[in-house]
Formats: C-alpha cells, structure tokens, sequence
C-alpha cells in the first residue's frame, strides 16, 4: 500500500511529465502506439510509397468503374485492406534469420498471420458487398427495362387494335353503302322500265276510255 510520501512523490512527478508540447511533438506522439498499423485509422506509412497506393486505387477504379459515391468508397477500402495484407506479408518476412528459415520471432509472426488473414476477408467482403450492390443495381435496370418493354408492347398491341378495329369500321361502311348503291341500281332500273312501258301504258288506257264512251252513246 502506498504511503502518503510515495502519493506526493508520485504527483509531482507527473506534473514534471506533461507530454509534448509542441505541434510536431504531438504529431510524433499521437504516432507512438502506430508501430506498424495494421489496425485502426488506415494511412500510408512513411517507409512505403504514396504513389503506389494512389495506383492502386486508380487501377482498382479503373477496373470496376464505379457509378455511385458509395461504390467508390468500397473501392478505397479495398485498397486499403490489400495494402494492408501486402504490408503484414512484408512483416512476416523480418521474422525470419536473414541466413537461414528459422523464424526468430513467432510471437509476432502469429499476430502478422492474423492479420494477414484479417484484411484478406474484409478485402473480400467489400468485392462481395460491391459485386451484390452491382447486381441489384442490374436487376433494378432489367426490371426497369423489362417495364419500358411490356409498356411499349402493350402500346403496339393497344395501336394496332385502334387500326384493326378502323379497319373493321371502314370495311362495314363500304359494305352499307355497297348495298345502297345495289338498291338504287335497281330502283334505277325500275325507273327505266317503267318508261319503256309508259307509251303502252297510256294507250291502254285511252282504249278504255274510248270503249266506255261507246258503250254510253
């Protein structure tokens, strides 16, 4: 248990321990714990190449061609988490005796296996969340698409029965009036064969008439 003497002594030493002060010697503290940052916030380390990291974006972008801003940001973590696998790879290798393969280091190899293996399955849950946004997002246009398809059908279908039935409309009018111009051939007709009999007609009655009047006399 600790004394009183040892409490004071304890206090005033952490008054004589404040941390950095300055800006830079903040930057250098806040990185103390980052040893070899396999875990936490994701960032290039100073021994590694910025512009490789940029290329690999770049190309895994170019290779899936994001649509959305979502999609774009599984492709940064992709890169991040195969960056981070190649780092813990690279890590593994400083366990080993540079002259012969006996690992010095298991300890430490165990934890870069892990996490190797780590960022290997978020690299592929983010290909697998990307590849089933990718085919929703294809089922959502087929489906889209096959709407604007049974859309335009049912519009062919709906024109053509506007025609077929103009068609019909059309075809039952130059019926009627085919029977109409038959009618009037014929009443036409019966005109013309009532005047040829007209003369005859006339004189039939003028005989009547005659053979009434000499039957009065």
């Amino acid at each position: 248990m600790s004394t009183e003497a040892q409490c004071a002594a304890n206090k005033a030493n952490a008054q004589l321990s404040t941390g950095p002060t300055t800006q830079e010697g903040k930057v250098i503290s806040s990185q103390n714990r980052r040893k070899f940052g396999l875990t936490g916030r994701f960032t290039v380390l100073p021994w590694e190449d910025q512009e490789d990291f940029n290329l690999l974006v770049t190309r895994l972008r170019a290779e899936h061609q994001p649509n959305i801003a979502f999609e774009t940001d599984l492709i940064e973590k992709m890169a991040q988490h195969f960056w981070l696998v190649q780092r813990a790879v690279l890590l593994q290798e400083t366990c080993f005796d540079r002259e012969l393969p006996i690992c010095e280091q298991q300890k430490l190899m165990a934890l870069y296996l892990r996490y190797q293996t780590t960022h290997e399955r978020a690299f592929e849950r983010c290909v697998k969340e990307l590849r089933t946004l990718r085919n929703e997002s294809r089922k959502q246009k087929i489906g889209f698409d096959s709407q604007n398809r049974r859309q335009a059908e049912e519009g062919r279908r709906e024109t053509n029965e506007t025609r077929r039935q103009a068609a019909e409309n059309r075809k039952q009018e130059l019926h009627q009036w085919a029977v109409l111009l038959a009618e009037a051939k014929v009443d036409h007709q019966q005109v013309l064969t009532s005047g040829a009999r007209l003369p005859q007609i006339l004189a039939h009655m003028k005989e009547e008439c005659q053979m009434r009047v000499r039957k009065a006399a």
